[in-house]
């Protein structure tokens, strides 16, 4: 990955210069404005601030092995985990459920993991960055030397991670409340529309919105959308 992409990003994260590397990290994370882009700028710093990382990507894990990939630095990240996805539960992610990491030293060694070397990956790292009962959200970084992930690169990654964690945790809730409050202007767009077009309150215009929702079986949200938008139900 080109420097300059993070050009306030001091290149090799050692003592203060980690410190100061994660600070800035932190700051472009918490720049983000959803989930989303939290995510595509995580994996992007993860290369940038991990000793030894070379590619990296973020995924949801789901109990039966399924997997899907959020966020990739390279399409190489990507064939790897849809490579693997849906095959014999592995011992990477097995660890993943009881422990935050999983470290694989080498692909060539270690068994099943052939999906990775025939990729030219030959180390990873993954990083637990939420988990429930039902699934998990990781943070992978991969490497095309064997080995690359020593105790310094996963002290780094755990600080890391925790970063992106709380980053990822603060977009989801704006975007939460953004999609709350446009929500509520849609009602109230529609509920001045019942009024006017009905000559009502407000309130029988509400309660007017949520009969057709309910007899509709249709969202108030998507309802009201429809109304503003000149499709009366």
């Amino acid at each position: 990955m080109a420097t300059s992409e993070f050009p306030d990003l001091p290149h090799f994260p050692a003592g203060v210069e980690l410190a100061e590397a994660l600070t800035v990290a932190s700051q472009q994370l918490h720049e983000t404005l959803t989930p989303h882009s939290a995510l595509r700028t995580a994996v992007r710093l993860a290369v940038h601030l991990m000793p030894g990382a070379d590619h990296a990507g973020i995924s949801v894990i789901e109990r039966g092995n399924k997997l899907r990939t959020l966020a990739w630095t390279d399409d190489v990240v990507r064939s790897a985990e849809a490579r693997h996805s849906g095959r014999e539960q592995h011992g990477l992610w097995e660890q993943l459920w009881n422990n935050p990491i999983a470290r694989i030293t080498d692909s060539e060694g270690d068994d099943g993991w052939d999906v990775l070397a025939d990729l030219g990956l030959r180390s990873a790292l993954s990083l637990r960055l939420r988990a429930d009962r039902r699934r998990l959200t990781v943070l992978t970084a991969y490497a095309r030397k064997p080995g690359a992930f020593d105790e310094e690169a996963t002290r780094v990654g755990r600080l890391f991670s925790a970063h992106v964690s709380i980053a990822l945790d603060s977009a989801t809730v704006r975007e939460q409340l953004t999609e709350a409050m446009h929500t509520r202007d849609l009602i109230g767009q529609a509920t001045g529309i019942l009024m006017e077009r009905q000559g009502i309150d407000a309130a029988a215009a509400f309660e007017s919105l949520v009969r057709a929702s309910q007899r509709e079986n249709v969202k108030l949200r998507d309802l009201a959308r429809r109304i503003v938008g000149g499709n009366t139900p």
